[in-house]
């Protein structure tokens, strides 16, 4: 094991996870009946299921490799995943969120169980464990809160009231404008009154024991708002995401992006690489293509944007455009969401020989989640307000054929943009000495967590690296380091132009900023997206599509028939 300090990395190498097919133009294989920019998870659903349809689909990815926040990198001998921690809802064939994931890969994505205890919080001294199954969750909570029996049966109630509503609250979304005047009204008979206001309001309404607010609310980071300033609509979507347990890609993240390809490509679409698309091309009021960096245009009756509300209306479509169709002002009533660090440890030893457990672990200060978030946004030298610890070769149970006697930590954190901002214009690998001093500095600051909880790992780590808001811009196309696309706030869901038909003929959008933040609800973005697009005659096509959404359409199509 290694006894000196761990190796960081000071200049790129090159990783050997590259999924999909590299661009040239040469390479191209028109006619398309669409393209999808972007390549995360809302735009490889769009295009799974576009293809389902017989439509020929064209996903763009300016990276080396396919899957936007779901991709997996690997480096020094180690791989890790950038976004996909975990993932809920997917233990049983019969879910929903199962179901999709099987609808857009053919069934060949596998997933394996974490442990029983799915997260477990930390604050301050205290411990706090979340236990996987409806029952589990409540009992073990009430073991920390006896007094409290009421208030948490009542909120998991919510939780699933929440739920139910979703199918009401998302179709409006992907039907078309006729459709939704007849939907708006059971719209608002179904969504309970509690739904979009802050997570703390409904909270307080409840209880008025602070320590089972903050405890309540420990996934905030999930979403990236604390719990005065989320909408408590995506706070109860997570927890009730979560309520059964979390779940891990065998294979790894990039398994992903490897089972959906071939279900695009089953149609005669493609996904390629380092495909960078400069422009939106926009003739008499309509989407016609895109023109690539190289000067290529690429010609489509339907473009997709997957690359998230701002990057869509401020890069790729001309300002003179979005200025027309009011994407300038619309733009004003989102914000960008928190950027983060994130830190990927790599260590020699397998993970049970290191005693790493299945469990992700949230660590924080104390129980005032909003004023700590604040204290640290004044001063990044304050107490981190979260941290959040995962252990990935722990969870996947293939790890130990790939990677033998070896394990691998994962560490995201918040941090500002505004911090990291002095050194944007420099190329990724060589931004110089003081940025690589900040990066050592936060990284021995998030290493202390690991050893706080895991002591027995100091001195045993191999080599860890930590990332910026300047690395995920360079990544994944987020200028500034945004993690769930725009901010989960009640005012976010009352945005109507928030859909994937935009005001621009030709132009869709799709990913997380259509529904909500995550894997999932990217996911759902995607599917709903592809009905969208190819209209309600093709609804059957997303049997697994989102909530049930496909009894909630023929229940529109019954009331414009009424």
């Amino acid at each position: 094991m290694a006894t000196t300090k761990p190796q960081t990395k000071k200049s790129p190498q090159p990783s050997t996870i590259r999924i999909g097919n590299r661009y040239r133009s040469s390479r191209l294989n028109g006619p398309y009946d669409a393209i999808v920019i972007g390549s995360g998870m809302g735009g490889l659903a769009t295009a799974a299921c576009m293809s389902k349809a017989g439509k020929k689909v064209l996903v763009l990815e300016q990276h080396y490799t396919a899957g936007g926040y779901t991709h997996s990198y690997s480096r020094n001998g180690y791989e890790w995943d950038v976004g996909v921690h975990y993932i809920g809802d997917v233990g049983h064939k019969s879910s929903s969120a199962r179901k999709m994931f099987d609808f857009i890969t053919n069934s060949q994505l596998e997933w394996a169980p974490m442990d029983d205890v799915y997260d477990r919080f930390y604050f301050g001294g205290e411990q706090y464990d979340l236990k996987a199954g409806k029952q589990a969750f409540i009992d073990g909570l009430i073991g920390y809160f006896p007094n409290e029996s009421k208030a948490i049966n009542r909120y998991v109630e919510m939780l699933s009231e929440v739920a139910n509503a979703m199918p009401a609250m998302s179709v409006e979304k992907f039907l078309p404008e006729l459709a939704n005047k007849f939907w708006k009204p059971i719209k608002n008979k179904i969504a309970p009154d509690f739904i979009n206001k802050t997570t703390y309001e409904v909270l307080s309404s409840l209880t008025s024991n602070q320590e089972l607010i903050a405890v309540l609310t420990g996934q905030w980071g999930d979403c990236g708002m604390p719990p005065k300033s989320s909408s408590f609509l995506i706070h109860a979507l997570i927890a009730k995401h979560y309520i059964y347990g979390g779940y891990y890609p065998i294979g790894g993240a990039s398994r992903i992006a490897e089972t959906v390809i071939p279900v695009i490509q089953e149609s005669g679409g493609d996904v390629m690489t380092y495909a960078v698309v400069e422009e939106i091309v926009i003739e008499k009021d309509r989407a016609t293509g895109v023109r690539m960096k190289d000067g290529t245009i690429i010609s489509a009756p339907i473009v997709i944007s997957n690359a998230g509300v701002f990057n869509t209306f401020q890069r790729l479509v001309s300002p003179e455009v979005s200025k027309k169709h009011g994407y300038d002002k619309k733009l004003q009533t989102v914000k960008r969401s928190m950027a983060h660090l994130g830190m990927y440890i790599g260590l020699k030893g397998t993970s049970e020989e290191l005693g790493l457990p299945k469990t992700n672990f949230w660590i924080y200060p104390n129980y005032t989640p909003d004023e700590n978030v604040e204290k640290f946004k004044k001063d990044q030298q304050a107490e981190f307000p979260v941290v959040y610890i995962s252990f990935p070769s722990s969870k996947d149970p293939s790890w130990d054929k790939r990677y033998p006697g070896k394990s691998t930590i994962e560490i995201v954190a918040p941090t500002t943009y505004d911090l990291f901002a002095p050194w944007k214009d420099e190329t990724w690998g060589k931004r110089g000495d003081d940025y690589d001093a900040l990066k050592e500095q936060f990284s021995e600051r998030l290493l202390e967590y690991v050893y706080e909880k895991l002591p027995h790992l100091r001195g045993k780590i191999d080599y860890y690296e930590l990332s910026t808001p300047l690395s995920t811009d360079y990544f994944c196309y987020y200028p500034q380091g945004e993690i769930y696309g725009i901010e989960h706030d009640p005012s976010r869901f009352e945005q109507t132009w928030l859909k994937p038909k935009t005001n621009i003929k030709g132009l869709y959008l799709t990913g997380q900023d259509v529904l909500s933040c995550g894997v999932v609800g990217a996911l759902m973005a995607g599917l709903g997206t592809a009905v969208a697009v190819l209209g309600l005659s093709n609804v059957k096509l997303a049997k697994s599509m989102f909530f049930g959404a496909e009894k909630a359409v023929a229940e529109t199509k019954k009331a414009q028939t009424a």
